[in-house]
């Protein structure tokens, strides 16, 4: 297959994706790397109608690159993911009213074009956490504890154009990230940015049921392939708080070839739709390391009808992931 990603300075020497290219190229496919904010692109030939299999995209929220990828799909290229579910989650207003409208358990959420307008709300309801709509990897993220700190936190926010503030959910300091990749679920447990003063610490942890079945419903509801969540466990049960495309993929086993496979299958079936359930795992073209035995990425399937499926019918698997991350 011929593939062409579009990565960003930010994830020049990534491991996602720059060990995923590599690995493709091992297994004798051709992969052609873009970088839209460094380099002149002359469209009619970067961007041929039939020219790659595939498109990739590793950017980071509100770079060059999405508009590259849409420009790909306007002409029937498929990308991955979709580049209309990408868009969809990178704003995170938008992601909001639609996982609230489907039924996902996500925060109410405000948005204003300066923390100050936060004043309006009753006291009731801070602490807020306010970060911009369109960040990603925990960039401007502020615990606003009280109305009389909204000064601190719109100078820190200055410039970030449209931001969003919810409710602080409380929770024990720690965020549990779940991965989908090849139709499977992983979940890593991390330290929570917004508590500092806590032990830092990052590990697979087994995935329970509840936030697997929820975590499974979010990739269908944003129509997503590869993707992550961000989780937390409030008192009245898992909360929404994040969804990105094409995330780290931290502490998976054997990530590389995971997304690897995962690319090649969606380029070959055409990927999928918006709201469309996720792909399931595909044996890859070359013989490579099967999943890694043991307890860790062990794969259960997930009952009730929140399962995905795959188009063979087969449940969307969860792993039983458990230990510290390598």
């Amino acid at each position: 297959m011929r593939l062409c990603f579009v990565v960003e300075e930010q994830y020049r020497f990534d491991g996602m994706p720059v060990e995923v290219i590599r690995q493709l190229g091992v297994w004798g496919h051709r992969v052609d790397v873009v970088r839209p904010g460094t380099s002149l692109l002359r469209l009619s030939e970067v961007v041929q109608a039939g020219g790659h299999d595939a498109w990739v995209l590793k950017t980071v929220s509100g770079g060059p690159g999405l508009a590259l990828l849409e420009a790909a799909a306007a002409v029937g290229l498929t990308t991955v993911n979709d580049a209309r579910s990408i868009r969809g989650v990178r704003d995170k207003v938008a992601a909001a009213v639609v996982g609230r409208s489907r039924g996902l358990p996500v925060p109410e959420t405000y948005a204003v074009p300066h923390p100050a307008l936060l004043a309006e709300l009753p006291s009731a309801v801070f602490p807020l956490v306010v970060k911009p709509a369109e960040g990603s990897s925990g960039r401007g993220v502020r615990l606003v504890r009280s109305p009389d700190l909204l000064a601190a936190a719109s100078a820190g926010l200055s410039g970030e154009g449209m931001l969003i503030a919810q409710p602080y959910v409380p929770n024990s300091g720690v965020d549990l990230k779940v991965y989908g990749v090849g139709g499977e679920l992983f979940a890593t447990e991390r330290s929570s940015p917004l508590h500092p003063g806590g032990p830092r610490r990052e590990r697979s942890v087994p995935l329970p049921v509840e936030v697997a079945e929820l975590v499974a419903e979010a990739g269908e509801v944003y129509g997503l392939d590869l993707f992550g969540v961000d989780v937390l466990l409030g008192p009245d049960g898992p909360v929404i708080v994040d969804v990105n495309d094409f995330p780290s993929f931290r502490s998976v086993p054997d990530a590389v070839a995971r997304v690897a496979r995962a690319v090649l299958e969606l380029a070959r079936t055409g990927g999928t739709v918006p709201g469309a359930a996720a792909v399931g795992p595909l044996p890859p073209p070359e013989p490579v390391p099967g999943p890694v035995p043991g307890p860790v990425g062990e794969s259960v399937p997930v009952p009730g009808p929140l399962s995905l499926l795959t188009s063979a019918g087969v449940p969307f698997r969860i792993p039983a992931t458990a230990g510290e991350a390598g």
